[in-house]
């Protein structure tokens, strides 16, 4: 049997294992996917004893997806970003991959949504925050990089082509002449605050927001009701799980079984 799992903490939230389970049972592969919540402390050994343990990949989730780099071999994209969210154990040393990359773009691919030459925000310099800016920069966006910390949005903009840093101050005026925008970060998991104002909203632009939980957020309900295209966080999940799923079997994902299965539990 082959076992793959997730690396997160806390991870209650998580639709990966039923994700990816469906995927096993519907191409009859046996295989489980477990998930793990560690301590930062525990993700050397974790990482290091996964062959042994009989682990052939792992998802790594937040808070965890800069913490593991020392202990894998970051592809050159991952490398790149500074964070890993899928490894593969099938070589000689655990190679980190950054699939949240793949994910956003595809989720943008689907919904016909171009990218060359827009104003892009993003919102967060996180883990997810660092995919999505340098995806979009490398698809032709101009991005602007909003983090509560300004330091940390500044930071990353000097690793960004095309992309500026700011504070949320500075958000309001930001949004007077944007295209696209993207929630990287967990404000509106669970609780029913957004960080764009209702009234710089309007039906030219995109918007994109990687929570899931819920779904329809009220960054994307209020978007939507000013006639935004939204695409909510489920794509997201879906299509960088079908790239992890992919790296790790060599098998083409079966994306519509995979959707199906996490929306069911949304």
């Amino acid at each position: 049997m082959q076992i793959f799992g997730l690396l997160g903490n806390p991870i209650g939230h998580s639709l990966s294992p039923v994700m990816h389970q469906a995927a096993y049972s519907h191409l009859l592969m046996d295989a489980k996917y477990i998930a793990m919540e560690p301590e930062v402390s525990d993700l050397e050994e974790i990482i290091t004893e996964a062959p042994q343990n009989g682990i052939s990949g792992l998802n790594v989730t937040i808070p965890f997806k800069q913490d593991v780099l020392p202990h894998v071999q970051p592809n050159k994209l991952a490398k790149r970003i500074g964070a890993v969210n899928t490894i593969d154990f099938s070589g000689k040393k655990p190679i980190g991959y950054n699939t949240d990359v793949a994910g956003a773009r595809r989720s943008f691919e689907h919904h016909d949504v171009s990218l060359s030459g827009k104003n892009s925000v993003v919102l967060g310099a996180g883990g997810a925050g660092r995919a999505l800016a340098f995806m979009l920069s490398d698809e032709g966006s101009d991005v602007s990089i909003v983090n509560r910390t300004e330091s940390k949005a500044r930071s990353l903009s000097e690793s960004v082509p095309n992309s500026t840093g700011y504070g949320l101050s500075s958000l309001t005026e930001l949004l007077q002449d944007t295209d696209i925008i993207v929630n990287t970060t967990s404000v509106g998991m669970g609780t029913d605050i957004s960080l764009i104002p209702e009234t710089s909203l309007h039906s030219d632009l995109v918007v994109m927001d990687a929570v899931y939980r819920p779904l329809q957020t009220r960054l994307l309900r209020e978007a939507k009701d000013s006639g935004a295209l939204t695409i909510d966080g489920a794509w997201m999940l879906l299509y960088q799980g079908v790239e992890a799923f992919e790296i790790w079997t060599g098998k083409k994902a079966p994306v519509s079984v995979m959707n199906k299965a996490v929306r069911s539990q949304l």
